[in-house]
């Protein structure tokens, strides 16, 4: 089976053509900076690579229907277009995607839309649920959701193979870290997200490149009423200039390291703001599973900036992460079949391990599934 995969992100269009039994995709293209306007690139990756036996969408926001996996028709196209509320800087790019390919191949070929917050449905209640007036969450669906979860399932289930434990066994508690533009944690025993750090929106949770994350909301409150902001300055502020961007003026992590390094003292607040928020995550994640085996860092910045991955194992020493200083800086052999590895020491309490982010492996198992069901 032959499956081209859409994966639109908050910055970036990443398109791969994956064939059955083989991660190494067929064909792929990444388009950085993409904001949904310029969708030539699927149409050009489709010519080039050729007849494709269905597509797969990554879509940010199911809501509390869209729960797995399912065939695209216009009906399902509508209901993901009255969420772009719910994720303003992803849903409307996947939509983009979604109406590119749907030109860009065969009426016939079928076309999946997979979500991220489908692999949070198992959230318990007291994780899913937000300590607000009964009315209110009824009404509106007011619940925790997650994020990230075609990222995290690849990553915990990759996390299991690694260290030679079945994904689904129930003793496994994993901590995986989602570290992009967007930043997310999860907590998974047995392969099934218990806890989350995002919630109703992708906004909720860690510092990321733009966005805030958890503020105090009667800070929120304020700006508005007290400060004078109209809501949309609100709300812009708090997706766009906030984050490390509006501590440091960039959302670039890797350019964030090399200032503070130089002594630049906003670049070290920002490094710190950002680490401290990450270490406190993965702690109260940890509690939500009763300890910690395995801590697995994976996204652009989890798999590319060692001194994060370094400093928050430092604060979480506490909790027995401990990184091997020698596998943490090493540069993986860019021929090996996986650049996946463990980084901590042998006897560590906690395996803590590096994972390429691959939502399109996960996006094509729940493709396949549903295309030959």
């Amino acid at each position: 089976m032959k499956v081209l995969v859409v994966n639109t992100g908050s910055s970036s269009l990443k398109l791969t053509v994956l064939a059955d039994g083989s991660a190494v995709p067929v064909a792929a293209t990444h388009v950085a900076n993409w904001d949904g306007s310029d969708v030539k690139p699927i149409a050009a990756l489709v010519e080039s690579a050729g007849p494709v036996d269905a597509v797969g969408h990554r879509v940010v926001h199911g809501g509390p229907e869209l729960v797995g996996p399912v065939l695209l028709d216009d009906a399902v196209v509508q209901r993901i277009g009255a969420l772009v509320h719910l994720a303003p800087l992803h849903q409307g790019r996947a939509l983009a995607g979604i109406t590119a390919a749907r030109e860009a191949v065969a009426p016939d070929v079928p076309q999946v839309a997979c979500f991220d917050t489908a692999f949070h449905d198992t959230l318990p209640g007291a994780a899913a649920t937000y300590a607000l007036p009964e009315e209110w969450r009824s009404r509106w669906g007011l619940r925790r959701y997650g994020f990230h979860g075609l990222s995290h399932a690849h990553a915990v289930g990759r996390a299991a193979e690694l260290v030679g434990r079945p994904a689904d066994d129930p003793s496994l508690r994993v901590v995986s870290c989602h570290l992009g533009a967007g930043a997310s944690l999860c907590a998974a025993r047995g392969g099934r997200s218990v806890d989350t750090t995002m919630g109703f929106t992708p906004l909720e949770g860690l510092v990321m490149a733009t966005r805030a994350g958890s503020v105090d909301p009667g800070m929120v409150l304020w700006l508005i009423t007290d400060g004078g902001l109209a809501p949309e300055e609100v709300r812009d502020g708090l997706e766009h200039r906030s984050g490390l961007t509006g501590l440091v003026g960039t959302g670039d992590l890797a350019a964030i390291v090399v200032e503070a390094d130089e002594g630049d003292p906003a670049a070290q607040l920002a490094l710190d703001v950002y680490t401290r928020a990450l270490s406190q995550a993965a702690a109260a994640m940890t509690v939500s599973l009763g300890g910690l085996d395995v801590l697995v860092f994976t996204g652009g910045v989890g798999e590319h900036a060692p001194v994060v991955r370094a400093l928050a194992a430092e604060r979480l020493a506490p909790l027995g992460v401990v990184v091997d200083p020698a596998s943490n800086d090493a540069i993986p052999d860019p021929v090996a079949a996986s650049p996946d590895r463990i980084i901590s020491p042998v006897n560590a309490p906690v395996t803590t391990v590096v994972i390429e982010a691959r939502e399109d492996l996960e996006i094509f198992r729940q493709v396949r599934a549903v295309a030959l069901s």
